[in-house]
């Protein structure tokens, strides 16, 4: 009997971190798992983009899919409710998106939707944002959470927004910010709903580690704590403060630090009780995070537990710590933003070409060679799988001496340019080796001999934190999974930018330098497609060569296997993202008309290329920032 061989789509992992969303269809396409109907046949992604494109929206796009969002609202609310049943628990969960996460109307209007039920409310970090969350019909025990610096104008909001039903509670961040609410509550006549952030010292680890902490930048030490009590009491406003707001940190890795700091929170809340405050609600912030690489593991791009073990862990520490200090159990919040919407969204793009750092043929000798171009020649004659790094030291060697030689003037460009071939074609058979023979190559090298694939997208733009802080996101060619790849490569995005470029992958076995992809096609486009960008990507995204949003796109999957489109966005075009940084477009258009009059009157342009000039200025302020 043959031991099956392994299909070429696993070495991008995708069953480590696909969730059963992501999978791979017969026909070697990426496809698109539906959880609400897990019995429906998985959706082609190619076959949307083709859809899409027929509609005349292209790529690059954001895809976002409704029914991934509105399955992680359901799954966070259920294994909350399943956990407080389980371990006899007497309060309820009463969780808030937090709108920092992904502010955009498409993403915040379905959150509002899909969380009703369970009475799913909002966070608000400024003031902006409480604008946005008060223009939502939230579930009557919806809460919106007061988050950040506020303002005497934003406290007004947040305590008038209660007479018209809202559950805004303001959290105190600061003794200056009491002074402020209480002098706002003396003008308004209105008791305002209040919370206080408190400072944890437990700090927990990963990629986040500073925002958690004593040198957290948000919240009162014990001191500041004590303070706001004794001020609020001799205001007369104790018996508002009815929430403990403790941020547990940002996607932590391992659960264990979310034992540590929830049990750290209990402490404040029963003390605070103790003290003669009449809270009810525990908010214990964000922290529960996405395993992005699959790993199972409490590394920064991963996480060491499920959705229902962080669940069961808030729920039986809280319980435990209330019963020891006879407390009745508190209502919990949490404020869990990647967990909920990371999975919602993907970035889809073509690549346009390639660089290959290779090539298919080496030119013939001849007999006015240089001595190195000899020698480069001659390593053709020895590439074997066991003597691999020998070509390789050869191969560099000889063609270093080449590019001194040329660099000093001794050899021209024509034997430079062939020495280059030859060395590329050396390259070409060293990787052919390697994978023939599954050779291991060392990453230092492997990323030279990777191939540089141009895509359409702006890494700036649509995935700052995988420039900015190294955030990894699962990727990988949206077809022709079921062949094996052939090359390895790099992306560079179309800024001109160096740093425009991813370089770390995530595969099977580990994070690599490079990412197996295929030769690309010659009749039909290549797409790319990124996984789990929800998250922060849509909104921290810059300007960057003023390459502004892409196309938007929110999908339905339905119980048959096909989709329906529920809304579009039309990307930015070039005279919305002058506009962003202060140019008029028709003070451009008029100014550029000048320019092109002059040139007509000087002789140096005809009359009849004015028309073509002026159209060609036209359509391009008018049209997609990126490649069309």
């Amino acid at each position: 009997m043959n031991t099956p061989k392994t299909a070429p789509h696993s070495v991008y992992g995708i069953d480590k971190w696909g969730k059963d969303l992501i999978v791979v269809t017969d026909k070697g396409e990426v496809g698109l798992k539906n959880p609400l109907n897990p019995k429906a046949p998985a959706v082609s992604l190619p076959d949307i983009l083709s859809d899409l494109e027929d509609r005349g929206i292209q790529s690059p796009m954001v895809l976002r899919v409704s029914s991934y969002l509105e399955s992680e609202i359901k799954h966070i609310n259920e294994c909350f409710a399943e956990a407080i049943t389980r371990v006899g628990y007497s309060g309820v969960y009463r969780g808030v998106f937090p709108i920092k996460v992904n502010q955009q109307a498409q993403v915040v209007d379905r959150i509002v939707q899909f969380g009703k039920p369970y009475n799913y409310g909002l966070e608000a970090g400024s003031k902006p944002e409480l604008v946005i969350a008060l223009a939502h019909r939230l579930a009557w025990d919806a809460l919106i959470v007061c988050n950040g610096v506020k303002d005497p104008e934003f406290i007004s909001l947040a305590i008038l927004s209660r007479k018209i039903g809202f559950n805004t509670v303001i959290v105190l961040e600061s003794p200056k910010e009491v002074d402020t609410v209480i002098e706002v509550y003396k003008e308004l006549g209105v008791e305002p709903l209040l919370g206080v952030r408190v400072k944890l010292t437990n700090q927990i680890t990963g990629k986040w580690e500073e925002s958690s902490g004593d040198r957290s930048t948000f919240g009162m030490n014990t001191d500041q704590l004590v303070s706001v009590i004794d001020k609020l009491r001799d205001a007369g406003l104790l018996h508002c403060l009815k929430l403990q707001h403790s941020h547990l940190g940002s996607q932590v890795p391992d659960v264990n630090d979310v034992r540590r700091a929830v049990s750290e929170a209990c402490r404040y809340y029963t003390e605070l009780t103790r003290e003669g405050v009449p809270l009810t609600h525990l908010d214990l912030g964000g922290g529960l995070g996405v395993d992005y690489t699959g790993e199972k593991s409490a590394t920064e791009n991963s996480i060491n537990y499920t959705m229902r073990e962080y669940c069961t862990n808030v729920v039986e520490t809280v319980k435990y710590a209330m019963d020891a200090a006879e407390i009745d159990h508190p209502t919990l919040v949490t404020e869990s933003g990647r967990a909920v919407v990371a999975t919602s969204s993907m970035l889809l793009f073509n690549v346009l070409e390639a660089t290959l750092y290779d090539a298919p043929t080496a030119p013939k000798p001849e007999p006015d060679d240089h001595h190195l171009i000899t020698d480069l020649l001659a390593i053709s004659e020895y590439v074997t799988a066991d003597r691999l790094q020998e070509c390789w030291n050869d191969a560099s060697f000889y063609r270093n001496e080449m590019r001194a030689l040329f660099h000093r003037g001794y050899v021209s460009l024509r034997e430079m340019a062939r020495a280059e071939r030859i060395y590329l074609h050396i390259m070409a058979r060293i990787k052919h080796h390697a994978a023939f023979d599954d050779i291991s190559v060392p990453e230092d090298q492997m990323i030279r001999l990777s191939d540089i694939y141009h895509c359409n997208f702006s890494l700036f733009q649509s995935l700052p934190d995988v420039w900015a802080i190294d955030q990894l996101h699962p990727m990988l060619p949206l077809q022709m999974l079921d062949q094996a790849p052939d090359r390895y490569a790099v992306l560079s995005d179309i800024t001109c930018d160096s740093d425009g470029k991813i370089d770390k992958f995530i595969l099977e076995d580990g994070v690599a330098r490079a990412l197996p992809v295929h030769t690309l096609p010659e009749d039909k486009p290549y797409y790319m497609g990124v996984f789990f960008v929800g998250a922060y990507q849509e909104t921290l995204g810059d300007l960057h060569n003023l390459f502004g949003d892409t196309n938007v796109v929110t999908i339905e999957l339905r119980e048959d296997g096909g989709f329906d489109l529920l809304h579009e966005q039309e990307g930015d075009t070039i005279s919305e993202v002058m506009s962003y940084v202060e140019f008029d477009p028709q003070d451009c258009v008029a100014e550029f008309r000048k320019m092109v009059d002059e040139a007509i009157s000087s002789g140096a342009l005809k009359s009849k290329e004015r028309k073509i000039l002026m159209s060609a200025y036209r359509d391009s302020i008018n049209g997609y920032t990126y490649y069309e």
